[in-house]
């Protein structure tokens, strides 16, 4: 079987970008993760944080909406060439998230996704265990989110 080249271990993909503002890390923090230096600017520049930041949970719901595109596009351009079409399983999910650093308003994140491995599974005939590494950067090529991912694909025999 023939797997695409973006399941070969080591294989790195940037999935792309985002760039947090005021009004997006507020309304996501006000909604989910109501910290003061989440929503509060003024509170924010007296906290540990020092400024206005997004959640990391924002900055990982980001990083999905990131790796959704980046896979959709991928298989389609996969099936484009000639290739069978394989199916994206669950995640059955990941280690060792990690915030590094704060996500401050108007910072930019590029998101990427390092392959380890992808292997058969042992338990479920046709289906693929991938693992991989997941990081984002900010404008300075700081890490400032990273975690270790699992997840099942399914290739046609």
């Amino acid at each position: 079987m023939k797997l695409p080249p973006f399941f070969e271990a080591d294989h790195r993909a940037r999935l792309g970008s985002h760039t947090f503002s005021r009004a997006e890390i507020i309304r996501f923090a006000t909604r989910f993760d109501p910290q003061r230096f989440h929503v509060d600017e003024e509170a924010a520049r007296h906290s540990v944080l020092g400024g206005l930041c997004a959640s990391g949970w924002h900055t990982a719901a980001v990083w999905m909406r990131k790796q959704r595109d980046w896979s959709a596009a991928a298989l389609a351009d996969w099936v484009g060439a000639g290739n069978p079409p394989f199916e994206i399983g669950p995640s059955p999910g990941f280690d060792n998230l990690r915030w590094m650093r704060p996500v401050y308003v108007d910072d930019t994140i590029a998101y990427f996704n390092t392959t380890r491995a992808c292997r058969p599974s042992a338990s479920r005939p046709g289906w693929y265990v991938f693992t991989g590494f997941q990081e984002g950067l900010n404008q300075k090529g700081e890490p400032v989110f990273s975690f270790d991912s699992i997840g099942f694909m399914k290739f046609p025999a």
